[in-house]
């Protein structure tokens, strides 16, 4: 069966009753030649405010190179991207999440406004990256997704550093473990250049999960933003997804369950971020997959944790790419058993034929072998308990203790908690609780890397425990436990908690409790008073009605 090149861009553009839509075209300069091929977009995320997304004109130029090489007609467009390092720790942060949804969203509505053929969304920044992916699932158009590419490591005192160490430094500089100098050295030393942040947080977490997944070129991804091979790489995206269009291979043909399950030991093998849970939760839903947030468990307990990435470990994106890349770790779960090899890819090649065709460059030291991983079982653990019932998230990445017991000290925002950290209020042994920073409640599910961070810095690390409703940056380490669900806006039994009430974390047995009785939570819960909405119109108050649960990948769909 051949597939319609121009199934789309005909019914704008073709015959006499289209004069008017050709006209405007013909207003900026395209041509009868340009108008009788397929209309192809290419979709970015440039903004004047971060690294992230620098990049991402001169890639999309490259991609309308391949585009017009192999017979289409590029248009460019852009939205928008909320910078997670620029917004955390304040109300900024609030609209980060969201932006994942009005990005997904714009981009949906310019290729069905304009009855686009395809499309390549290019993404940097945390959230571009999901929801360029979710805008490939709902439309269902032959498309790739390609990645701006890492930073490249910033260094210090002979140390490679990321922006993760510039917000460690922030809680030392505050317990007063280094001085205003250091942490001035440190801040203008972690970003040299454009590109996301440099560990696997959560940027490359989810880029290495979609060429696992499959809707990313395997190797394409990882080239790092400011290496000479990114334009390469983008000239022939726009060339794939032509091949794409030819063979009218759609996104839904890629997005199985096997991919998703791809992608989810992608994560575990590489101490992937916690966001990838909502993420991915995310993508399977605009895909009609039915996946569950207990599904990601099981993959985790039988996928070694071989990469040795910051936040937890040594390494950066860059050395993962001159390690050999993503397609050494589909190696070792293809040797392991751990990958279902007929998954489709976008380049043709199934997944299991894209890791027969790793080069692992010799006397690397990034991804271990199977025989010596860093952990026998992936990064990041499901619980449930009567503070979750929904269920939760757990990174367990460069975390030896399995057990975690001690008092609540809860706070209503961020905020409160961050000042408590600086204060010196928190103690060794303590369960810092922070709450009504949901999805809803937030709104906006806010990242708590500034608190986590501040314990860190305090050198707090091992002794101090955090749960919340919101989440996590991925360049969060600790005995850190996030998503909970119900929310405390949505009537959780996180809102119930009070200081001194006794936590219990136990992530072997995948539990998460509060030592009071069924009768207990009840009552208190019944006694709750929510407080006043932030915002009562405007975007974060539409979010605030539409959003789903954590456990459902907060979703407006």
């Amino acid at each position: 069966m051949t597939y319609d090149l121009r199934s789309k861009s005909r019914v704008l553009l073709d015959g006499a009753d289209r004069a008017a839509a050709r006209s405007y075209f013909r207003a900026i300069g395209f041509t009868d030649e340009d108008l009788a091929k397929p209309l192809v977009g290419v979709a970015h995320c440039w903004i004047e405010i971060t690294p992230c997304n620098w990049n991402h004109r001169r890639l999309a130029e490259r991609v309308k190179e391949g585009i017009r090489a192999a017979g289409g007609t590029p248009i460019e467009f852009n939205t928008i991207s909320v910078t997670d390092g620029i917004a955390m720790g304040s109300e900024g942060m609030r609209a980060s999440l969201i932006s994942r949804e009005i990005i997904a969203d714009s981009v949906e509505l310019v290729v069905r406004g304009h009855l686009l053929d395809g499309f390549v969304g290019i993404s940097g920044c945390d959230k571009t990256i999901p929801a360029m992916v979710m805008a490939m699932a709902r439309l269902n158009l032959p498309s790739v997704m390609l990645y701006g590419g890492s930073i490249h490591f910033g260094e210090y005192k002979g140390r490679r550093i990321t922006i993760q160490e510039v917000f460690e430094a922030i809680g030392a500089f505050n317990a007063k473990r280094i001085d205003g100098q250091e942490l001035r050295e440190i801040e203008t030393r972690a970003c040299p250049g454009a590109g996301a942040c440099g560990g696997q947080f959560t940027a490359n977490t989810m880029a290495t999960a979609f060429e696992m997944m499959g809707v990313s070129p395997m190797g394409f991804n990882g080239v790092p933003a400011e290496d000479a091979r990114k334009d390469e790489v983008a000239v022939e995206t726009g060339k794939l997804v032509m091949d794409l269009l030819r063979k009218g291979v759609l996104p839904r043909d890629i997005i199985t369950k096997q991919a998703l399950e791809n992608a989810i030991a992608g994560v575990m093998a590489t101490g992937g971020s916690t966001n990838a849970v909502l993420h991915l939760l995310a993508v399977a839903k605009e895909a009609g997959v039915d996946l569950k947030i207990d599904e990601f468990d099981p993959i985790a307990r039988r996928t070694p944790l071989l990469a040795d990435l910051k936040p937890f470990g040594t390494y950066t994106a860059p050395d993962m790419y001159e390690a050999g890349g993503m397609a050494v770790i589909a190696k070792r779960l293809l040797e392991a058993g751990l990958l279902h090899e007929e998954a489709r890819t976008v380049t043709g090649r199934t997944i299991g034929e894209e890791a027969k065709a790793a080069r692992e460059t010799s006397g690397q030291q990034v991804i271990h072998p199977l025989s010596s991983p860093l952990k026998k079982e992936g990064s990041i653990r499901i619980l449930r308990g009567n503070l979750a019932p929904e269920g939760c998230v757990a990174k367990l990445s460069g975390q030896k203790k399995d057990l975690h017991q001690g008092p609540a000290r809860v706070f209503d925002c961020e905020e409160d908690a961050f000042a408590a950290v600086k204060a010196g209020q928190i103690n060794a042994g303590d369960v810092v609780v922070i709450r009504w920073e949901g999805p809803r409640g937030g709104p906006g599910m806010r990242e708590m890397l500034h608190v986590t961070a501040a314990i860190q810095g305090a050198g707090l690390g091992n002794t101090v425990a955090l749960i919340t409703d919101g989440r996590f940056s991925g360049a969060t380490h600790g005995f850190m436990i996030g998503h909970i669900a119900p929310e405390a806006a949505d009537g959780g039994p996180i809102a119930a908690l009070q200081n001194d009430d006794v936590i219990i974390i136990d992530t072997n047995n995948q539990q998460l409790n509060v030592a009071l009785s069924p009768e207990e939570i009840k009552n208190r819960l019944a006694n709750v008073k929510q407080p006043a909405p932030r915002y009562t119109w405007g975007a974060l108050a539409k979010y605030a009605r539409l959003v789903s649960s954590a456990s459902e990948g907060a979703v407006t769909g």
